[in-house]
């Protein structure tokens, strides 16, 4: 079976419809397909049977999902089985890099800002031991929200077989490539990585960007060349990890929308799309965008406009003061607390009439502990805290049992949160990790009793990222976390919350 026997219109998962085939590359094919679901374009990675390295492929894409930058792509799922296994994740719209500089460099501080925030995305990839290695034109992308993204973090580099003996060295000369490229139009690296004109060579080494463009500031000259030419600037330190890239470019002023003129009366996002792929063909027909224009424009534009600008800008204040008077406070409400809400990958749930929906605001526990009241009545109690710390390097885990349903001597265990006093609970974000299998609920309740909780939320599958919303809030002191079976770990079976988010009615 080639991958060509997976056809548009497949559907993966009962759920995951693909719809184009966007690139294909040494038996991996990458689609965009529709999340059925939740309504939504996904990117989604299927691969020929005999894909050589398809186990390392699932296990760096769980490993991925599990970060929480989010400049960073989202991996919503990655199945490995007989025939059809796949890895799915966020779909990026906007412009790559290589779109913004194929028709020259961008205004230097801007190159710098965009490859800041890039820098400090993958600086929060290797904290959690994750890497990159093949950085490219085409993975930097301003999307049309206006955010920076970073594409292909821990997948891309195994899709593509590539690894490195320093992992942090490669990943700052990816970062200060970027940076070269932004700030001179030119790819100081291999030809067939990018379709940038390559960087200009003087005794052996590149130019430095001062030589090749004029108008590049001589502060970010030099961090590019303490990046990629350290040999070239004697006595200056060399930065050999995306941190020390980040902390060097820390003052950059942050990524605005491009200058557009004039400003449309409302936001407007249309955009053409880029996939995960390293080596996406552009889509023929597209121009390419002048230097210093945005095709997505969701904000305002930069403070340096002169009279003009703020007559525009007062004119959108009033526009935006009157569609606010108009649609009327509910409707903002309403938005908030849609916009609070985290992005759902978990089952869907019946959809709230608008009365329903209240602002929320997020709730942190005011302490954790295991629970096992049908066992010793605590379930590793001493990790419970890094369950809602924040940090996804941390986890509270269950002990390890030989089956799903705890050898028949219990009914289930779980992680018991208990928050600063009882309110109205709507919704439970958790993060379960890599494993797979097993089940899980949520109980809201102001006793410990598990008979006296509430039940608001179930999944029958305890991994990856998962929203519980419950129909109408529940109100409690605690929330509990409970696996009524055990997800695979390591051969054996576990329970695993990496974090949890806790949302209640204001």
């Amino acid at each position: 079976m080639s991958s060509s026997a997976v056809e548009p219109g497949t559907k993966l998962a009962e759920r995951f419809r693909l719809e184009d085939r966007v690139h294909e590359s040494g038996g991996a094919t990458l689609w965009k397909a529709i999340d059925e679901v939740l309504a939504r374009p996904v990117a989604v990675h299927t691969f020929d049977p005999d894909f050589p390295r398809l186990n390392e492929v699932v296990t760096a894409a769980r490993a991925a999902s599990r970060l929480t930058d989010p400049r960073l792509t989202q991996v919503f799922d990655a199945t490995e089985d007989d025939g059809h296994s796949y890895v799915v994740s966020e779909w990026v719209s906007g412009e790559t890099l290589t779109d913004m500089i194929t028709s020259g460099p961008l205004d230097p501080e801007r190159a710098a800002a965009l490859v800041a925030e890039a820098a400090e995305a993958l600086a929060h990839a290797h904290e959690a031991d994750q890497a990159h290695l093949c950085l490219t034109p085409d993975h930097l992308v301003w999307t049309a929200g206006s955010t920076v993204k970073l594409l292909g973090v821990g997948v891309d580099a195994v899709l593509a077989d590539v690894t490195s003996d320093d992992p942090a060295r490669t990943d700052a000369e990816g970062l200060g490539r970027l940076l070269y490229a932004g700030l001179t139009g030119h790819w100081p690296g291999d030809e067939q990585e990018s379709v940038l004109p390559a960087a200009p060579m003087d005794d052996g080494h590149f130019c430095s960007p001062r030589q090749v463009t004029a108008g590049v500031p001589g502060y970010l000259d030099t961090i590019t060349c303490r990046v990629l030419l350290p040999e070239s600037r004697r006595g200056l330190e060399p930065l050999t990890t995306p941190e020390g890239v980040a902390e060097a470019l820390a003052s950059v002023p942050r990524p605005t929308p491009m200058h557009v003129a004039p400003p449309p009366p409302l936001p407007v996002a249309s955009s053409r799309s880029e996939g995960l792929d390293t080596s996406a063909p552009q889509h023929p027909g597209t121009p390419a965008p002048p230097q210093h224009h945005h095709h997505h424009h969701q904000q305002q534009p930069p403070r340096q406009a002169g009279g003009g600008g703020m007559l525009n800008k007062v004119a959108m204040t009033m526009v935006v003061l009157l569609v606010m008077v108009a649609v009327g406070l509910g409707a903002w409400t309403l938005g908030r607390s849609i916009g609070n809400a985290g992005t759902p990958i978990a089952e869907g749930t019946a959809t709230p009439t608008p009365t329903a929906a209240t602002a929320t605001r997020e709730v942190k526990p005011a302490s954790a502990t295991g629970f096992d009241p049908l066992g010793g009545g605590d379930e590793r109690g001493e990790l419970a805290l890094y369950a809602v710390d924040g940090k996804p390097s941390t986890d509270w885990h269950s002990e390890s049992y030989n089956s799903e349903d705890f050898g028949r001597l219990k009914d289930g265990v779980g992680l018991m949160l208990t928050l600063d006093q009882s309110m109205p609970v709507k919704q439970v974000s958790v993060d379960f990790g890599s494993g797979s299998g097993g089940s899980a609920e949520i109980r809201v309740g102001d006793s410990q009793d598990l008979k006296n909780m509430t039940v608001i939320g179930k999944s029958t599958e305890a991994s990856g990222k998962k929203v519980f919303t419950a129909e109408s809030p529940k109100k409690g002191r605690h929330v509990l976390i409970w696996f009524t079976k055990m997800p695979t770990y390591q051969g054996k079976y576990r329970g695993t919350v990496i974090d949890v988010k806790v949302l209640a009615v204001k």
